[in-house]
Formats: C-alpha cells, structure tokens, sequence
C-alpha cells in the first residue's frame, strides 16, 4: 500500500482535516455530523484515506480541540500544518479491550514532569503522524483509576526515545500504516497531560464513541461503492438471454442490500447527531 500523501495535502486544503476544529486553530469548526458525511463519501472512493481522515479527526484533533487547554492547542495545532497527522496510541498487545490491563507506565519526576515507558500497538498512522495522544497507567495497582493521557510532539520525542515499530502488513487498508510505539523513558512536560491525571479512561471511551461515528461511516461508503460496482457489472454481464439486472432474483438481492445500507446511514446518521447535541 502507499500512503496518500498527495490526497491528504488536498484534503488539508480544503479544511477537511480538521473538521470539528475550531476556527481559531485552523479548523473548520463543523460537527460529527459533518464528518461522518465527509468520511462516507471519501471511504467511496477510497477506504485507506477515508480511515486516515476518520482516525486523524476523530481520535486526535476532535479530541485535543476538545479537552486541550489553550497552551496545548496553540502548540500542537499551530506548530504543525493541517496536512501533518496526530495519533491515537492506547491498545497494547496484552490489552487490547480490557485496556485496564496496560502496562505502560509513566513516572513522574520530582519537577513535575513526566517518563513514559512501555509499548502501544496498532497504531494507526504511526509512521506519519507528528504527534498523537499517549496512554499510560502511573500505577499499575489502581486499574482503570491510574490511566492518563498524554500529549506526546512525536517529532522531538524521536530524538529522546520513542522509536517506531514495523510496518504491519495488512490485508486491507493498506495506504494506511499501523505500527508499535516504543517508548523508552520518553521525557513529558508536566503541562502536556491532557485532561486530569487518571481521566484516561473516561477520556478514551467518551472518544471511541465518536470514532465509531467514524468507522461507520467508513464501512458505509466502502459499501455503497461495493453495491454501485455490482449494479454496473450486472448491467453489463449477459445470461440467459439478457443481462442479470433482469434477473428478478438479481434486482431483489441488489434492492435488499440497497435497503441494509441505507438503513445504516441513517442509524450512523442518527447516532452522529445525538453526539452533537450532548446525548
């Protein structure tokens, strides 16, 4: 696979990697409702941008807009171009679901600041992404109650102990990159936790609901391209006699698949909205 780097430059452009940003950091101050119309229709085409916009938006830049402090936002949105993407790292290969489970760590030092140490998998435009959003426990014993994010600028960290895994080889998906994180004793200013100490948890799942809004709206427009393709072919394939779209066998099996995905549009629709009116 290969990454679309001239894609997202375009998309970049045209405000689309910020969506729900606020204005005043570049955004285009739009709602998840936005977004996922924005995600179905470039999934369509392509899924691989489709899940780096989705995964950018939703997981990263939604999320420093919303709980970023305006430090934060000034120096994460405003020291990178719209067109650079942030990350998403809080599954480890031993937790996964049960993310209470995770064991990396960080240590607090006597200034205040921060040391992160331990490995996150599966992460979703590692490669590229210039910064992301780090999960870490500061103390194994406390569970779900230990858990914080961090705002990690990936670029410097590179220097100072943050290393990258390999490339997974995916079957699908593939101008997407998904790799490890490796941490060793990666220094954290005191002012980049984001949100509270211990409100890692509470942040991560209050944002995978509105990724979901966006894997959704993912797998819809994959779909509807899926349906659009097999409605041409079957246009065009002749047997017995004729072409299969006049199959009536045919034309009922395309009316019903028509029918499952535009009854999860509008679900996905209906859940996106609810999002943005706080439900």
């Amino acid at each position: 696979g290969i990454f679309p780097a001239q894609h997202i430059a375009k998309l970049a452009s045209m405000g689309l990697m910020r969506v729900t940003v606020s204005p005043r950091y570049g955004g285009s101050g739009m709602d998840m409702l936005s977004l996922s119309l924005i995600v179905e229709e470039l999934s369509r085409g392509c899924g691989s941008t489709g899940s780096i916009v989705s995964i950018h938006n939703c997981l990263y830049a939604n999320l420093l807009d919303r709980l970023g402090t305006d430090d934060q936002r000034n120096r994460f949105f405003n020291k990178y171009p719209s067109e650079t993407l942030g990350a998403f790292a809080l599954s480890e290969a031993g937790a996964g679901s049960d993310v209470a489970a995770m064991t990396t760590r960080a240590t607090q030092s006597s200034n205040g600041s921060w040391l992160l140490s331990g490995c996150k998998a599966w992460v979703t435009s590692g490669v590229e992404a210039v910064a992301g959003i780090v999960f870490a426990t500061i103390d194994a014993s406390l569970g779900y109650k230990g858990i914080t994010a961090f705002l990690v600028d990936f670029e410097e960290a590179k220097t100072k102990g943050l290393s990258l895994g390999r490339p997974e080889d995916k079957l699908g998906i593939r101008g997407t990159s998904t790799c490890d994180l490796l941490l060793e004793n990666v220094p954290i200013s005191g002012d980049d936790v984001l949100g509270s100490v211990g409100s890692g948890m509470r942040i991560a799942m209050e944002q995978l609901d509105r990724a979901r809004i966006g894997i959704a709206s993912q797998a819809i427009g994959i779909a509807q391209a899926s349906l659009e393709e097999a409605v041409t072919y079957a246009k065009q394939r002749t047997a017995f006699g004729g072409t299969l779209i006049d199959l009536p066998a045919v034309r009922t099996r395309i009316a019903e698949i028509g029918t499952r995905i535009e009854t999860a549009r509008l679900l996905v629709r209906k859940a996106a909205v609810e999002i943005d009116r706080g439900q």
